[in-house]
Order: C-alpha cells, then structure tokens, then sequence
C-alpha cells in the first residue's frame, strides 16, 4: 500500500509545526535568560509539553503511513527529523530552566540583565479590545509605545508574529 498525497502533506505539516515550534521555543529561551524572565521561561515549558506531545504524534502519523520497504529509508529521514526537533526543544528547556530554578546567572550575563534596557511583559488582550481584528501593521504598536511582540498565544497555540498577523 502506498502513502497517499493527503497523508503526505499532513506528515509535512506536522513536521513544519515542530519546526517552528523549536525555533520560537529557542528563542524565548535565550530571551527568558538574558532578561531574567520567569514569564518567558514558563512559556517554553508550556511549550516542551506541547512539543512532546506533538512529537509522539507526528511519529505515530509517519509509522502509520503504510509505506513499502523500499520507501522505509525516506521515513526514517522523516523520523529523525522529528527527534532533532525535539532535541532542540530539549535544548531550549534546559537554558529556560535556568530562569525556572532561580539560580544566579553567571557574572557577565548578570550585568547584561543589569544593563539591558529591555523588558518584557505579558499581554492578555480583552475581546473588546480597539486592537481585535486589526493586523500588527495597522495597530502600530511599536510606533505607538516602542514595544514589539514576541510571541502570540492563543489557547494551546503559539505563533511569531508577523506585520500582517491579525490580532
């Protein structure tokens, strides 16, 4: 029995979602550590769960996948993708947890906390809010208060940010 097209592009987009999940959780990682976060830090542990998770089923999609024998070399390529995704989550949990168990950056870092002009913040934005419906670009919120978004959460879903997102 041969993989179907549908099936196929289901393993892709479940392999992109990975993807950009390590990616985002990486980079609120180094965030939560450079600015001391315990709100970014929480947010990649959320996400290590979420990935994990995420993982199993992306590798319970490609097992599943009634491929042949001769295509078998192909899916595990697939598969060892999916684990290097989730090392890299690994990854990102581990400088996160610094944050988490509150233990003392090390001395340069620590100035650089002290020094950065940066800070960061969690936003909850209310359903009546003037900013629901419009896109990043035309809410102007750098412009308006110099602060970017990170990261948007919505329910178990996180995404980056692009100007074109819609709040």
């Amino acid at each position: 029995m041969a993989i179907t097209e549908k099936h196929f592009k289901e393993i892709v987009n479940k392999l992109v979602v990975m993807k950009d999940t390590s990616e985002l959780m990486i980079d609120l990682a180094y965030s939560s550590l450079f600015l001391n976060s315990m709100s970014l830090a929480e947010e990649v542990a959320a996400l290590e769960n979420f990935m994990d998770d995420l993982h199993t089923d992306f590798e319970q999609h490609v097992l599943s996948s009634g491929f042949t024998s001769k295509d078998a070399r192909d899916f595990i390529g697939l598969i060892r993708l999916g684990v290097v995704t989730e090392k890299i989550a690994d990854a990102a949990m581990e400088i996160a947890d610094v944050v988490l168990r509150g233990l003392e950056p090390h001395p340069i870092l620590k100035l650089v906390i002290e020094e950065a002009e940066e800070t960061v913040t969690k936003v909850t934005v209310s359903e009546t809010s003037t900013l629901v419906g419009k896109k990043i670009r035309e809410a102007q919120i750098q412009e308006e208060t110099g602060m970017w978004i990170l990261v948007i959460r919505r329910g178990n879903w996180w995404l980056r940010p692009r100007a074109s997102t819609v709040i």
